[in-house]
């Protein structure tokens, strides 16, 4: 298929902030007495909100998840993001390619925040690919596995979501991209899981952001 528009995630596909994001999440809940494991905390949390998972948290701490929680949350996420983070390997020059191939007809569409996407795009040098062209789970009426935020960020762009490629690295962001009828491409660099992926509807299964261009028919 010729694809008409390429939506990326942003988390674990644009940039490397996984790790970083449930660092502070981990040491945070174990502060609040829920001893999770970093693998576990991974396993759980990735492409999946903080805020989504409010009743889990609050039955494994025995406590409320207030909003001063989540401010400090977020504080300190931002902190550790801004100190560390880095661009998925090979990552430029596939967008690079990817928007010339298109004629910008690309953008981001993420489960996060607008503040921290567009805080890390700017970071790792990528904003000028997306500006304009952001889309947040927090500013929809659902987020992911719903296919709310790609479905938003495909009307922008003025193309039916069966003519777009998602790219996405989590189950649950695969099982948007399906849900809204694009084609999903999920990254899964060596030692990610492969299976999960295949399981939510993932098309392509790929290792390395410097196949990501050929494989979308670039």
């Amino acid at each position: 298929m010729k694809f008409e528009a390429i939506l990326f995630d942003c988390d674990g596909v644009l940039v490397d902030s996984e790790p970083i994001t449930n660092g502070v999440l981990r040491t945070m809940l174990n502060e609040a007495g829920w001893a999770i494991t970093h693998e576990e905390c991974m396993d759980y949390f990735i492409g999946r909100t903080v805020r989504s998972a409010t009743a889990r948290i609050e039955a494994e701490t025995g406590r409320p998840l207030t909003d001063e929680w989540m401010a400090a949350f977020y504080e300190r996420r931002n902190i550790a993001l801004t100190e560390r983070l880095l661009a998925i390997d090979h990552i430029h020059p596939a967008i690079e390619r990817v928007h010339a191939h298109h004629g910008g007809r690309i953008a981001c569409a993420s489960g996060a925040d607008r503040f921290k996407v567009e805080m890390q795009l700017a970071k790792v040098g990528l904003m000028p690919y997306f500006d304009g062209r952001i889309f947040s789970g927090h500013e929809v009426p659902r987020t992911k596995p719903a296919p709310d935020v790609y479905l938003a960020a495909a009307a922008a762009l003025q193309v039916p979501p069966e003519r777009c490629a998602v790219v996405e690295d989590s189950a649950i962001g695969v099982a948007a991209g399906v849900a809204a009828g694009a084609t999903v491409f999920a990254y899964a660099p060596p030692g990610a899981a492969e299976a999960p992926l295949r399981a939510a509807g993932a098309r392509h299964v790929f290792a390395s952001m410097a196949e990501l261009p050929v494989l979308l028919g670039c």
